[in-house]
């Protein structure tokens, strides 16, 4: 196997799909690129690993929103969210990812969010639940922040796209952002977020998510199953996504959402 190409390939996919429309999720940055003093929402989605419960805290002692949510039930990360807290929160005994993440960010930063979502399964009844809270709780918003693993950044902002209305600013704001290399023929990260996937597990959610952003018959766009809005695979994501597959013919994780 030519570990450096196929490392190349990775990092092709993960830097497609882990939109950040900020460098820094800082109000400095938020006013430079769009002229915000402070966000309306900012949102934490259970699907990422702990450093995304790390960069959500941070911003609630930065003030950098009005209102804040975790949104997430069980899905198919929770198992590995559950494992990983774990080692640093033995005690721990809540099943899902809202009520994990926000008694971690509790136990480690003091402080909390304003709402929990605790029954969304998937990428798409995490934002349609997330709707209904904010339409519940009276919540006006002109913009809000996603942040969402890496992994599956691109298609959470397609699929709240699809719902609210376009004149909302949606600002995208991945977990984190790593690249993998190749060391002694050997698939590593560049640095290690807490809470980090395995190298296979990675890669699996990578691949998993093209076939979903893409506008078949097949795909979550609005020619196949209408999830997310159209979005644009370019040729040098659907090339890597295919080289992926020969060196991975098994990674690609099976669409089960209805």
């Amino acid at each position: 196997m030519c570990y450096k190409k196929i490392s190349e390939y990775i990092n092709i996919l993960a830097d497609f799909c882990a939109t950040r429309d900020i460098s820094f999720l800082n109000k400095e940055e938020l006013k430079n690129k769009y002229n915000i003093n402070q966000a309306d929402i900012i949102v934490l989605f259970g699907g990422s690993i702990i450093e995304g419960g790390d960069i959500f805290a941070q911003a609630i002692k930065e003030k950098i929103a009005k209102k804040y949510i975790i949104v997430g039930g069980y899905g198919h990360t929770t198992d590995t969210l559950i494992n990983n807290i774990k080692e640093i929160m033995p005690n721990i005994n809540y099943k899902t990812e809202a009520e994990i993440f926000n008694e971690y960010i509790k136990n480690k930063y003091n402080v909390e969010a304003d709402f929990l979502e605790l029954h969304s399964t998937n990428c798409g009844n995490n934002i349609t639940n997330l709707l209904e809270i904010i339409k519940k709780e009276k919540l006006d918003f002109n913009n809000i922040i996603l942040i969402q693993d890496a992994s599956m950044q691109l298609r959470m902002s397609a699929v709240i796209k699809k719902y609210i209305d376009k004149s909302i600013e949606v600002i995208n704001y991945a977990a984190y952002k790593v690249k993998v290399i190749n060391k002694d023929s050997k698939l590593i990260y560049d640095s290690y977020p807490l809470g980090m996937w395995n190298i296979d597990r990675y890669i699996n959610l990578l691949m998993g998510e093209i076939p979903r952003l893409t506008d078949n018959k097949e795909g979550y766009g609005p020619r196949g199953k209408d999830f997310l809005i159209h979005i644009d695979i370019p040729e040098k994501v659907e090339n890597a996504f295919l080289e992926l597959k020969k060196y991975y013919p098994n990674m690609v994780r099976e669409a089960k959402e209805k």
